[in-house]
């Protein structure tokens, strides 16, 4: 928190600080004078004794907080240390102070590691706000009144008295039209998510945003088709194992989650590989045969004997946690499968373990949805309609391709969209419809082969705000639990992107590539079952219970009150999805009122006036 008018209210700092106590409970530390104030919480599990934070350099002229890891810190504190740099503690975090000293700004492109951080310069005056090249940690921050405010959750951050919060319906309409929110937006107005790959610079009035990395994949004429499927099978075996080696890191346990699913069970391989001694093993079971995976999960228990627990969720566990999960991600939610997330953690946290190793992050980088092969079925057709001419034009502005098709047609989602709004919020549509906004850079786009556009699309739209957000980090904070994504791996990523597209989607078989890596670790039963998405009960099946908060939250009164929704078109809804015959295809279709009902929990959590 920076200000020069104001100074800086301990009080408040405290306060904001208190309200992060989830992401840690072990220790809290301070820094501040007249012009910042930096609040911390930790989570120990590097250097338990010494390592809580702020961090400083030798002459305490530069201060750092940190909330995440620097995995690559030992090669860098060596190479400071005969730089002649003084460290004072064995935390990871330490090198941060001393590589800005030594490079300046510019020592993030020397970072491996899952991390958002700040950094003040006292001779200079200036603050450093950075996030990892993917966005596993967030950070988020505000300007009011001249004070510059940032924090890890939101909720920090309306907890400043200066703050008050008001919806985003840019952010609102990005859920509904695309896999999440798109950083900088976050659901509140005036509070910015900072992007993943970027840092933010703020010296006296001037700030400047800087991306410092971008997944840049070749153009599809400069695509090296010259080495042997051998090649990338053994550079992703040493890479990956890299990776997972580094993620072991710790001074307490380290745990992994257990799907049953390809990702998961080669992580848990190579852990085992790595370190043969029994670790702690975390996994969901259900009671519908359907969707339980845990014969799949017995297979990894056997081969790398670990100590396993799981937890058999039913649907009323969704009923019991969706509050809890809207408070801690600090938006609406389209599926409700971040409680079975949430029930992880939990399940973890009971069992005394902070650290957990999970296989996030793959589906992105190695095909794994069915869109990768959709796209070479698809053909263009020359007898256009006047709906599909416009919705190619939208097509065109935001992935500059008029023929690439992403999620869902635009235009003709258009007018879903406006149905569902209320008349008032739709007089101002043209001012937040997320479509009339660039997402992406297109530039990483053009002239990409169709694999590598999705992949992008993706990584951008899908994995960083949403997979890596309220599915990931929130949750797994939210019972003080470190998730660390071995496939996220900055040099694995880096590789990932020069492997041909017919070496990861061949003969119609997604996630080629990694299979054939996968079959010297795993189970051939893992390896070629069939892909499994998993999707929880959603909005029919809660509202079929008839429990009496959320008919009163989805009741017409409610819904007019609120003023963000067509009340009539909710009742409509309402009546389709409560038929016993209707079934919604989650992997295709939006939960719609699902985003209704979360919305509306999300405005009563956070005392969010109604819509004038």
């Amino acid at each position: 928190m920076d200000s020069t008018q104001y100074g800086i209210d301990k009080t408040i700092l405290e306060s904001m600080t208190d309200q992060l106590i989830h992401r840690g409970p072990d220790d809290s530390g301070y820094y501040s004078d007249q012009r910042i104030g930096f609040g911390f919480r930790r989570l120990s599990i590097i250097d338990l004794n010494t390592g809580n934070q702020p961090m400083f350099n030798e002459d305490h002229t530069i201060v750092s907080v940190c909330n995440g890891e620097i995995y690559n810190y030992k090669e860098l504190k060596e190479r400071l240390i005969a730089k002649g740099h003084i460290f004072y503690t064995v935390c990871d975090v330490e090198v941060l102070v001393h590589l800005f000293e030594e490079y300046g700004t510019h020592f993030v492109n020397e970072l491996n590691g899952q991390f958002a951080f700040a950094i003040y310069d006292k001779k200079t005056g200036s603050l450093m706000l950075a996030r990892d090249h993917v966005g596993i940690a967030p950070m988020f921050y505000t300007s009011i009144h001249h004070v510059f405010i940032f924090a890890s959750e939101i909720k920090a951050i309306l907890n400043h008295p200066l703050v008050k919060p008001e919806v985003n319906l840019t952010a609102l309409d990005q859920i509904f039209s695309f896999p999440g929110m798109i950083s900088p937006e976050t659901m509140f107005t005036n509070i910015w998510s900072l992007k993943p790959g970027h840092y933010l610079r703020i010296q006296h009035t001037h700030t400047e945003l800087i991306e410092y990395w971008d997944l840049n994949y070749p153009e599809a004429s400069q695509i090296d088709h010259g080495k042997p499927e051998s090649y990338y099978i053994d550079q992703l075996d040493d890479l990956l194992m890299k990776s997972v080696n580094y993620r072991l890191h710790a001074d307490v346990p380290v745990g992994f989650y257990l799907s049953g699913g390809l990702d998961s069970s080669l992580i848990a391989a190579m852990i085992h590989k790595i370190h043969p001694e029994k670790r702690h093993s975390f996994s969901i079971g259900f009671t519908d045969k359907d969707i339980d995976e845990r014969t799949f999960q017995q297979l990894m228990i056997k081969q790398v004997m670990s100590e396993h627990h799981e937890s058999v969720f039913d649907q009323q566990d969704i009923l019991d946690r969706l509050k809890q999960v809207i408070y801690h991600a600090e938006s609406p939610l389209k599926e409700s499968y971040d409680t079975c997330s949430l029930t992880l953690s939990q399940l973890v946290k009971k069992n005394n373990i902070k650290v957990v190793l999970t296989g996030e992050g793959s589906d992105e980088l190695f095909a794994g949805y069915v869109g990768y092969r959709f796209d070479e079925q698809r053909s263009y057709q020359d007898d256009l309609d006047i709906s599909m001419m416009i919705e190619r034009e939208i097509r065109e502005k935001l992935w500059g391709d008029p023929n690439f098709l992403y999620e869902k047609n635009q235009f003709e989602f258009r007018e879903t969209k406006q149905a569902m709004y209320s008349d008032a919020v739709n007089e101002k549509f043209s001012l937040f419809d997320c479509v009339n906004k660039e997402p992406v850079n297109k530039q990483r786009l053009t002239n990409r082969h169709p694999f590598h556009k999705r992949s992008y699309l993706d990584f951008k739209l899908r994995l960083s705000e949403h997979l890596l957000a309220d599915h990931g980090d929130r949750v797994a904070y939210a019972n003080s639990v470190e998730a660390r994504y071995p496939f996220l791996d900055i040099r694995l990523i880096e590789f990932i992107q020069i492997i041909p597209p017919h070496l990861l989607i061949h003969n119609a078989v997604e996630k080629y590539i990694l299979k054939k890596m996968a079959s010297r670790y795993l189970p051939t039963q893992i390896i070629q079952r069939e892909k499994f998405a998993f999707v929880a009960q959603g909005s029919p099946y809660l509202i079929r219970q008839k429990i009496e908060w959320i008919e009163d939250m989805l009741s017409y009164e409610t819904i007019k009150r609120q003023g963000y929704f067509n009340p009539n078109t909710i009742e409509r809804l309402k009546k389709i999805y409560r038929d016993d015959m209707f079934m919604l295809n989650q992997t295709f279709e939006n939960d719609l009122l699902l985003i209704v009902l979360t919305f509306g929990i999300f405005l009563e959590i956070f005392n969010i006036r109604c819509f004038m």
